[in-house]
């Protein structure tokens, strides 16, 4: 990574911590360059990691091996078009964190069949816990591979998908998964509340019990619903609490809910189009 200049079209708060464990993981700062419009942010990335900040896309670019398009799906076609002679004549990585927008667009909008690899991130990668999920169009090379997955790799694990059509899924179980993850662990909060327990007792018994069943679970080699199971004692407390889940249908309300959010993903992608 240190002979490669990336620059980051948006410096909001994906690209902040791409950019924050990219540095700790060792990247030179002088390789990094964000375009970024807000002033005030430029000189916050470049006061806390020393990156080159630029007000325009094409200056932060020139030069670079990688561009990290770090922008909200609905400017991404602007953003990209302005690059389009920049990417045809210096032939950079492309790495998009856009979500919704397939890399069939992308090559659209910027034209000459640029190496192009399409990322869903997730929001635990704002604490180094983050999953992306990574695909690559036939352009990309296998320096060029490496070189994505390393920058996503500062951010938490990665894994590669060889079929983008699954993206939508992906986006459903990965991308908006912290959110539904958050929803159980709110009701789950409010439940010791309403029991009496004190509110410090109650987030700390729920949020350290949340992240403790994660990582047996990661340990484990048995799936979740084995180690549930190991956990629910015959005529026990856990019985009682899962014959109420099962009763009133949560486990299908979150296979619906899945489904909704794969969907919107789907319509998403046509939208943006």
């Amino acid at each position: 990574m240190s002979d490669s200049n990336i620059a980051f079209i948006g410096g909001g708060n994906m690209a902040r911590c791409l950019i924050g464990g990219l540095v700790t993981a060792g990247t030179p700062s002088r390789t990094i360059s964000v375009a970024e419009p807000q002033p005030e942010l430029r000189k916050i990335l470049q006061k806390d990691f020393g990156v080159n900040v630029h007000a325009d896309n094409i200056s932060a670019a020139i030069g670079a091996h990688v561009i990290v398009l770090a922008v909200k799906p609905q400017i991404l076609q602007q953003v990209v078009m302005s690059l389009g002679s920049l990417v045809a004549e210096h032939r950079p990585l492309l790495v998009s964190v856009a979500a919704g927008v397939t890399t069939l667009s992308i090559e659209r909008w910027v034209g000459d069949r640029p190496a192009l690899v399409r990322v869903m991130p997730n929001t635990p990668a704002l604490v180094g816990a983050g999953i992306s999920t990574l695909y690559a169009n036939e352009n990309v090379d296998e320096d060029q591979l490496k070189l994505a997955e390393t920058i996503m790799s500062a951010v938490g694990k990665t894994v590669w998908i060889q079929d983008e059509s699954f993206m939508d899924i992906v986006t459903a179980i990965s991308g908006s998964g912290p959110a539904y993850f958050f929803y159980i662990m709110q009701a789950i909060n409010d439940a010791a509340l309403d029991n009496g327990l004190d509110a410090e007792t109650a987030r700390l018994l729920t949020l350290e019990t949340a992240l403790g069943a994660a990582r047996l679970a990661l340990e484990s080699a048995e799936d979740p619903g084995t180690l549930q199971k190991r956990v629910t004692s015959p005529g026990g407390t856990t019985e009682a609490a899962i014959n109420v889940l099962d009763s009133s249908g949560v486990s299908d309300a979150f296979q619906n809910a899945v489904s909704a959010a794969r969907a919107r993903s789907c319509e998403l992608a046509k939208l943006l189009d």
